[in-house]
Parts: structure tokens; sequence; C-alpha cells
């Protein structure tokens, strides 16, 4: 079994974009633990580690699976044999993956490399995936198509009396019937969701642990975000964020939806945020300042008077847009404190979105590629609000 997946000219793409950060960073090497980022370096994931030297071919310290072979890989029991199982001279800086590894992990990887100053390879590993190539692209665009797919079922599946659990039940279905993998790959771990977050009705107002868009109560305190068996109601809007990974590359949509009726002020906020979207789409090009986005859509919703419910209610989130790729909150983040560039080939989740008391949350959120004329969409359901009936 070759450990790479990737075509030779992919990798070296890649290599590059690492390697072009480590130099600016005077880092000479790399390990990496993380599976986000052996997933971004091979195509695969797999037990063990990688060693990128900023000169010379990457080594792949494999654990498990123990049929690994090719070009660079050396197996091992443990990460001790990585330096003895070479003979190898260790580098004046060795970076390793301080935003997911835990102490006693770095602690024990760094006395490998006793003579070695310690950097970080998160924030390099962070920055470089968040260039996409065009073969990411790709993959982010056709789990945007069965993204697709799926939404515009979603009125299909509904019946009445139904409770936000039993709807997302048949969403999920419909999302691993189409590819969906299920895996809901979110960096660092102080956010945990299952699937995605369908919200109705108040529920979408409960404060949550997590730094989300839209809250929801759970189904039990182990994990307290999204749906709680609330049942579907007309007047109450039923708010659809789910899974988007089909391809190891997400895509991150939101589209909202009701049952009969819902309220002015709901759907002038619903208006509200597929405003917003185009207006930030038009402004989001290389070079712009993400903190730019985020204030210029704090602005269109103050001037709507709509700023009390922007963002949340009860608790509002600190952002407005995240970075969107092999996890679902990468870099840029669009939030008024970033000090994040807008690059070409970023891919960016906008997701202005409300809660109104007594309806609940209203809104969209779209996946876009930057480019020099804007944001491109790579998500494509309609935005307007839907009746499920």
């Amino acid at each position: 079994m070759e450990i790479l997946l990737l075509q030779s000219e992919e990798q070296a793409l890649r290599l590059e974009k690492v390697r072009g950060i480590m130099n600016e960073k005077k880092i000479d090497a790399l390990l990496i633990s993380d599976n986000a980022n052996k997933y971004y370096l091979t195509g695969r994931v797999f037990s063990g580690y990688i060693y990128l030297p900023l000169k010379g071919e990457p080594i792949y310290f494999v654990k498990r699976p123990v049929t690994m072979k090719g070009d660079g890989v050396v197996s091992i029991r443990k990460p001790e044999q990585i330096a003895e199982s070479i003979g190898m001279v260790p580098p004046a800086t060795i970076g390793l993956e301080l935003a997911t590894a835990s102490y006693s992990k770095v602690e024990r990887l760094l006395r490998i490399f006793p003579q070695s100053e310690l950097a970080d390879a998160s924030m390099v590993m962070s920055a470089a995936r968040a260039v996409k190539t065009a073969e990411e692209l790709e993959k982010i665009r056709i789990s945007g198509i069965k993204q697709d797919h799926v939404y515009r079922k979603i009125p299909t599946l509904y019946r009445e009396g139904m409770t936000d659990v039993e709807l997302q039940v048949e969403i999920e279905r419909e999302s691993r019937l189409e590819g969906c993998l299920g895996q809901f790959r979110i960096n660092g771990d102080d956010m945990e969701l299952y699937m995605g977050n369908i919200l109705v009705g108040d529920n979408a107002d409960v404060p949550t642990p997590y730094d989300f868009a839209m809250g929801g109560e759970g189904m039990d305190p182990s994990l307290p975000v999204g749906c709680n068996g609330t049942v579907i109601k007309p007047g109450n809007s039923v708010m659809v964020d789910v899974n988007g990974n089909y391809t190891g590359y997400m895509t991150d949509m939101t589209r909202t939806y009701y049952v009969e009726e819902i309220g002015d002020l709901a759907r002038k906020a619903h208006e509200c945020s597929i405003a917003i979207c185009r207006r930030l789409a038009e402004l989001g090009r290389p070079g712009t300042e993400a903190k730019a986005l985020y204030e210029e859509a704090e602005k269109m919703a103050r001037e709507a008077g709509l700023h009390e419910y922007f963002m949340g209610h009860r608790q509002k989130a600190g952002f407005v847009g995240h970075g969107v790729g092999i996890e679902i909150n990468e870099l840029p983040v669009i939030a008024p404190r970033s000090r994040d560039i807008l690059q070409e080939n970023n891919v960016i989740a906008l997701e202005p979105k409300f809660v109104i008391p007594k309806t609940g949350a209203v809104g969209i959120e779209n996946t876009y590629v930057v480019t020099p004329d804007g944001l491109k969409p790579l998500t494509n359901t309609p935005e307007g609000l839907t009746s499920l009936t």
C-alpha cells in the first residue's frame, strides 16, 4: 500500500507552500501528527508522523496500517524510534502542532530533539492550507454540488408533527446516501458537533458553550448544541446547517424553512442576511481585510434595525464567517479583531444569521472562493425562505 495518494505535482504544490512559510518563520523541520495535516500532505490518514525538513524529502513514520509501503516510509512502534531509526541530525528548530497536540505529547516529542528550539507547526500548516490548490477547489466544488442535492430534497422529507430530531435524521440519511462521509472535522478541542444543526423556534436562542453562530440545547448535556426534540409548528423557523463533507473537503451551507407562516420581522431579517452575503461577495477580493467584511455586515444589520438579533440574541457569536476546507473552521476568520487578509483561492463561509424571539433563527450561509472579481459561491441552493408544506 503506497502512502501517497496525491499526484506528485499536487504534493509538490502543497510542500512548496508549507516550506515557503517555514522559510519565512525560520523553522528547519516540522513533525506532523494531526490527522487533518497528514491528509493534506499525503491524501490519506494514518497513525504516525510526517517529518518534513525545509530541504530534502519528507519521511513518513508509520505505526498503522502495517501494510504501508513506499519511498520514505519507516515503520515504527513508538515516536522515540524516529531519530534512532535513521540516525537523524536534530534540526536547529523543530515545529510541533501546538494547537492540537497535548502538553504530554509535545513534551514526549521534544525529547526526541533535545537540542532543537520549539516552534509552532500548527500556525505554518493553517496558513498553508488557507490558500487552496486547483485540486482542493475541485473537491470543495463537488461537495457543494452534493450538498445542494440534499438541501433541495428537504421539503419532501418533512411530515406534519415532526420534531427537529426526526427531520435531522431524515436529512442525515439523505446526506449519507448522497455520499456524505459523516466526519465533521472541527479544528481544536473546544467545539463539538454531530453532523450539523437543525434549529426550530426558540431552541435557536438557547446559549451553548461553543462559539457557533447559532445555539440549541441539544439532546443531552454531554453535547449541548443543536436540536432538542422541539415539534415543528407553524410560525417557527427551521434552520438547517448540516454536514457538507463529501470528499474530505467540506462546504458549509445554511438554509431556512418554515411551515405555513412566518412573521414579517423574520422575513425582513432573512432578506437582510441575503443582502449582506451579496454585499460581502462584492467586497471580498484579494487584499481585503477580513475584519472589514465583518464591519460591513454589522453595519448593514444595524442600519436595518436588526442589530439586536444579529449573530444571536441572548448570546452572540464573535464572527460572521470563517475559512473552510479539510476542517470547518480554517483561516481566514471574518471577525472584528481578525488580522487576516483575504488571498486569492481562500475558501470562506459567510453566515450572517439572526435569531428572532418566538420565531427562531433565520438567514443563510454560503461557501465561497476568493477571486480577483470577488467571492464566487460554491453552494447554490435557492436562498429564500422555503415552505416545508
